[in-house]
């Protein structure tokens, strides 16, 4: 692609002309693989800005995102070790941070979960969003420091500057999702963990095909309505390739019951959660589509008491910057026993088969 910048200085009351200068410039491609954009970081900025805007509202549709916080804050507790530094990645309205002040389930008599934690630094985007609870009482039980970050795709910060970095239900509106975990792995410590919880697979089966079989059936095609998801069978070796070692990868699956497919778009949307893809169809779903969806919902994914299940499919992962120190897995075929061996050792000591 040429560009021109065309600059001209044309002197007043001359006898000559000076020829016009032109200088052209070149779009040159930056280091590296393109990056595909599907998602519009602007819009989801603007959709977040104005689900915080009204905040109870917002914090009424939290259930979901504060489930989410509290299972990774569960895993967090898995690992016996104190975090003097942690970032929250994508805070959304801090609720890693309010989940670490309320006790364990299995520990209740213990404290909050925050004693873990020493800093906990709440980076967001959208400053609304991040700054909705600033004035609620958890914040004064957890040391935290909230960051507007000018995007969700570069992380400002030092190489080896966290002891763990987090993040919950951010990551799978991320374009570049390989490049932002090398950023993760850089910023971490030596043998520190990445622990993170996204969106991805078959979340909201039911509603996308409601909504495709319904638009097929009324205007003849299928438009961009709800967002693509990362499959649970790719994140291994994307946080692989990224540089982290002992990866763990596992799914869990929460499914909340709804009235009706309108009161799910609209929590949807009053979390922030509203479609964001590049290709969306301008000015939304038509009513008569909506209708039909609704129809279909009910018909193909009902419950018996009328209500409406909506699954959210949840991706765990854990990875660990690699350190020379690090535990280090066994060499294949190590381990290996014979079954045989064993079965007839228990027999002898007194074992039924």
């Amino acid at each position: 692609m040429t560009t021109f910048s065309i600059r001209a200085f044309i002197p007043p009351l001359t006898r000559r002309c000076v020829p016009l200068q032109t200088t052209r410039r070149y779009a040159v491609q930056a280091p590296g693989a393109p990056t595909l954009e599907i998602f519009s970081n602007q819009q989801k900025w603007m959709q977040k800005e104005r689900a915080a805007s009204n905040a109870e509202t917002s914090r009424s549709v939290d259930y979901l995102r504060d489930e989410v916080a509290s299972r990774l804050c569960e895993r967090v507790l898995d690992i016996n070790r104190h975090f003097p530094q942690v970032l929250d990645l994508g805070a959304n309205a801090c609720n890693i941070a309010r989940m670490l002040t309320l006790p364990s389930e299995e520990t209740p008599d213990k404290g909050p979960r925050s004693k873990r934690i020493g800093t906990i630094t709440a980076a967001e985007s959208s400053e609304t969003l991040l700054y909705r609870d600033a004035d609620l009482p958890f914040n004064k039980e957890v040391d935290i420091v909230r960051q507007v970050l000018p995007t969700s795709e570069l992380l400002p910060y030092e190489a080896s500057t966290f002891d763990a970095v987090l993040s919950s239900l951010s990551l799978h509106w991320i374009n570049d999702l390989p490049s932002v975990l090398a950023q993760v792995n850089h910023i971490l410590k030596p043998d520190s963990p990445f622990m993170g919880v996204m969106m991805g697979g078959d979340s909201l089966y039911e509603l996308r095909t409601s909504l495709q079989l319904a638009e097929q059936d009324r205007r003849g095609g299928v438009s961009t309505h709800t967002s693509p998801l990362a499959d649970v069978r790719d994140v291994g070796g994307l946080l692989q390739k990224a540089g982290f070692n002992l990866l763990t990868v596992d799914v869990d699956d929460i499914i909340i019951d709804f009235p009706d497919t309108f009161s799910l778009m609209k929590d949807l949307q009053a979390m922030g959660e509203s479609n964001a893809v590049l290709g969306r169809e301008k000015g939304g779903i038509h009513r008569d589509v909506l209708l039909a969806a609704d129809a279909i919902y009910r018909e193909l994914h009902g419950n018996e008491d009328g209500t409406l299940p909506a699954t959210f499919r949840l991706i765990y992962m854990i990875g660990w910057k690699p350190s020379p120190t690090q535990a280090k897995p066994l060499e294949r075929g190590t381990g290996m026993f014979s079954i045989k061996d064993y079965l007839e050792k228990n027999k002898g000591e007194g074992g039924k088969e």
